[in-house]
């Protein structure tokens, strides 16, 4: 994941379009080369597998050399990307002896499918032979083939939402019931309307919201489940990726999200950019807990920033089941004992 600093120029998608194109009769790209370089890097780092040799993860992408863009040629979508990546992976055995290799990918292209994708997988020279070379070139190629499938799936669907323009009626119409929409939302309690940052590319019309749960734990250990990546991977039930110290990032949910820790008081509040991997590149919301003691439970005050609007509901939904209701019935901290 890129490092999500205000302005940081490699989140800015640029995009070339005739304004008065309603028609789609003129060529609009879109470039996607800095929201692919951290789809990829989300997607890959953190990955894992396990078997009966041991387990194996990938602890570093170091390089996504390429470019991606979409393009719209009257109306037709044309996908263009081509990346060169190279990762490191630790391998770690029954013993706890731990084993250091790389992973390569020169052909990640729209000219090649999937199936046609070469993944090496090596060990580093100067380790000794072992079996987790196997575990890496068998189940970690197949999870990162499937990973790298979910990129161009993301660039295909989520990614390339208006790149055809509707016609002049169709414009108007659209406009209409924008405005409308605007006045309903005027009226809406909990919600604040904002526009994203101008550097993103693309105005986004953004919403805050708040959720409280309360939690029987502490505060200490509460806190403890957001920064400690066995903790996530135990309330997600999947491979998770967690750097909790200030500035450092997470990946879990196969990917799907992913962020950075901004500000970090131990056992009060946790500041974080936080971000779907669908969402349009460079655009983060800024989630914000905070860790309420009360007696014998702690109060858990989520606050949401600069969601997009249109996302509102979905992540309501995400924070209430996979993380709310997660941490309650992995770590038993919604039941009272009589």
């Amino acid at each position: 994941m890129a490092k999500w600093g205000e302005g940081d120029p490699r989140w800015i998608v640029e995009e070339r379009a005739d304004a008065t194109n309603v028609n789609n009769w003129h060529w609009t790209e879109r470039d996607v080369t800095s929201w692919s370089q951290d789809a990829i890097n989300g997607l890959l780092l953190g990955m894992r597998v396990e078997g009966e040799a041991g387990s194996c993860e990938i602890t570093d992408v170091s390089n996504i050399d390429g470019e991606a863009s979409i393009n719209n040629r009257k109306g037709k979508l044309i996908y263009f990307y081509e990346w060169v990546v190279k990762a490191s992976w630790t391998g770690t055995n029954k013993m706890g002896i731990k084993y250091k290799g790389t992973v390569e990918i020169p052909n990640l292209s729209d000219e090649n499918d999937m199936d046609d994708l070469d993944i090496s997988v090596t060990l580093c020279k100067d380790q000794p032979s072992t079996p987790l070379t196997d575990l890496m070139r068998k189940e970690g190629v197949k999870k990162i083939r499937m990973a790298l499938g979910n990129y161009v799936k993301h660039l295909k669907t989520e990614f390339a939402q208006g790149m055809i323009l509707p016609t002049e009626n169709a414009l108007n119409k659209q406009n209409e019931e924008t405005q409308a929409k605007v006045k309903v939302d005027k009226t809406q309690i909990g919600s604040s309307t904002t526009k994203s940052p101008p550097n993103t590319g693309v105005k986004i019309s953004t919403v805050s919201f708040t959720m409280k749960d309360d939690f029987l734990t502490s505060p200490e250990e509460l806190y403890r489940v957001f920064l400690t990546q066995e903790m996530v991977q135990a309330f997600t039930h999947l491979a998770a990726f967690v750097d909790g110290c200030p500035g450092g990032k997470f990946r879990l949910l196969e990917g799907n999200v992913h962020g950075q820790f901004a500000e970090l008081i131990p056992d009060q509040k946790i500041v974080m950019k936080w971000r779907f991997l669908s969402w349009p590149a460079g655009h983060a919301a800024t989630v914000i807990l905070n860790f309420v003691n009360k007696g014998s439970e702690t109060e858990l005050i989520m606050e949401a920033r600069g969601v997009p609007s249109n996302e509102e509901e979905r992540m309501k939904e995400g924070w209430q089941r996979y993380y709310f209701d997660a941490i309650k019935q992995t770590f038993g901290y919604g039941a009272r004992l009589c």
